[in-house]
């Protein structure tokens, strides 16, 4: 911070704030203790959500000089990390790369036990999800405008809440329930940092399902999905229907695209087919990027600055963000957009959310399979099978290459009687795996394609292991 902003340390103030992982308020302490051994002034803001520890940045009376968040997102209950932000936004590879590394080269200077904990008594604390709160109350009454009670615009509306025992909780007492929203039936609303009853995650299988049946259960009209540390959301109507994933982004440009005709929607490269056709079909521009939700708000915002109109950048895991919101990726936003959508639909005589996806359609059958690379080549080892599957492409009968490939290389089907399917190889961000998608409007389509790639790399003698295409 007093590389990039050209300050002093006592001239900086960080706020920091924590999900309810058991490990947290360990973590917070010590690093509160150490920014404040360094000069800076600290703030420890204590159960918080990722976005709101942005917000500690922007917001009016807060405007700290940087925010971090200690979580570990979805990954299990003995894992945790930090998120650092300014007001620009979440910081890039090569901040956090000269953080680490001057982190390395000061890990034998530490403090004196007594010193440590000298800084840490003279901390200051301040809880920022009530001020997050009224700045999404806001939102809402601004965006709902409800003619008869704009305090209230959410009387007669019912929202079950599954936090997933994470931090967003507040979302139902600090939010919905002031603007006159009935929260019974909510669920896992208390932080316990040992997750005891469904992983924090709207990926979730078992998370969305037992949203859904929460929402069946209690009659509600809607259903809200956080993942632990709030920067993402899932959302389920009142007939139980899951909107997570490719459904979720679809429900989203929808909306934005009403708001803002003719914009660009990012994506993440596994999207499915019918979601490109939808966008078209309300007049959007679908960018199918990279995975990897830095990759796809970072295109986003690419494109704006080059002068091309982006409104939303989303991947499929849901982390998804909005040029009007500063580009964060923000699960309480996203939800508050949606409710609004809602809200207004009522107002205009209209009572689902299936109005806003009429018109979108998934795929029959669909399969994700990873195959392994050796640890230490894998680099090497896909770099070398990659050009190759785009060769087996340019060589197969009905099937094409996609127009754009960002990662890997993605191909459309002919399935016969106007359907199609879907092919994409690409390299995993991390991890040594190569990831095969398909997606097929036909049954068994998806075995077809699968066994072709198995074919293919058996021939070719590659360091692959492709044992998961047969099982």
């Amino acid at each position: 911070l007093m590389k990039n902003q050209g300050k002093l340390a006592e001239e900086l103030t960080v706020s920091i704030g924590r999900d309810p992982r058991l490990s947290g308020e360990a973590i917070v302490q010590a690093f509160v203790a150490g920014l404040r051994y360094s000069g800076m002034g600290a703030v420890d803001m204590g159960l918080a959500t990722t976005p709101a520890c942005f917000m500690s940045t922007k917001l009016e009376g807060f405007q700290y000089s940087a925010s971090l968040m200690c979580t570990a997102s979805h990954l299990p209950w003995n894992r945790n990390g930090l998120k650092f932000f300014t007001e620009s936004g979440g910081l890039k590879k090569p901040d956090i790369t000269y953080i680490l590394d001057s982190a390395a080269s000061h890990a034998m200077e530490e403090p004196t036990a007594s010193e440590a904990i000298g800084k840490l008594l003279a901390n200051s604390t301040i809880d920022i999800m009530p001020h997050y709160s009224a700045h999404l109350r806001r939102l809402i009454q601004e965006g709902v405008d409800h003619p008869a009670h704009y305090e209230t615009p959410l009387e007669g509306l019912k929202v079950i809440v599954d936090a997933g025992n994470g931090s967003g909780g507040f979302f139902a007492d600090q939010v919905l329930q002031p603007l006159g929203c009935d929260t019974k039936g909510s669920q896992f609303l208390d932080p316990d940092g040992n997750f005891p009853n469904h992983v924090p995650n709207p990926e979730d299988a078992e998370a969305m399902h037992s949203a859904a049946a929460a929402v069946k259960a209690a009659g509600a009209d809607l259903g809200v999905v956080f993942d632990t540390d709030v920067d993402r959301s899932g959302m389920v109507d009142a007939t139980g229907l899951e909107i997570n994933k490719n459904r979720l982004i679809a429900l989203l440009a929808s909306i934005v695209l009403s708001d803002c005709p003719g914009t660009t929607v990012v994506t993440d490269s596994v999207t499915n087919a019918g979601l490109a056709s939808f966008i078209q079909a309300k007049g959007g521009r679908h960018l199918r990027f990279k995975r990897g939700y830095a990759n796809v708000i970072s295109k986003g915002i690419e494109l704006n600055e080059a002068g091309e109109e982006c409104n939303l950048m989303i991947e499929t895991s849901g982390h998804g963000a909005m040029k009007e919101n500063y580009f964060l990726d923000d699960g309480a936003y996203l939800a508050v957009k949606i409710i609004i959508a809602f809200m207004r639909a009522r107002l205009a005589g209209k009572s689902s959310l299936a109005d806003l996806l009429d018109g979108y359609t998934e795929s029959l059958e669909g399969r994700e399979v990873r195959l392994g690379l050796p640890v230490e080549s894998f680099k090497e080892e896909g770099a070398k099978v990659l050009p190759k599957f785009k060769e087996l492409i340019e060589s197969q009968e009905g099937w094409t290459l996609e127009a754009e490939n960002f990662e890997g290389w993605r191909a459309t089907i002919e399935e016969g009687n106007g359907k199609s399917g879907w092919v994409l190889l690409r390299q995993s961000l991390h991890d040594p795996l190569l990831v095969l998608n398909v997606e097929s409007d036909v049954e068994g389509g998806c075995k077809r394609t699968i066994d072709v790639v198995d074919t293919w790399l058996a021939s070719k003698g590659f360091n692959v292991d492709a044992s998961k295409l047969r099982s």
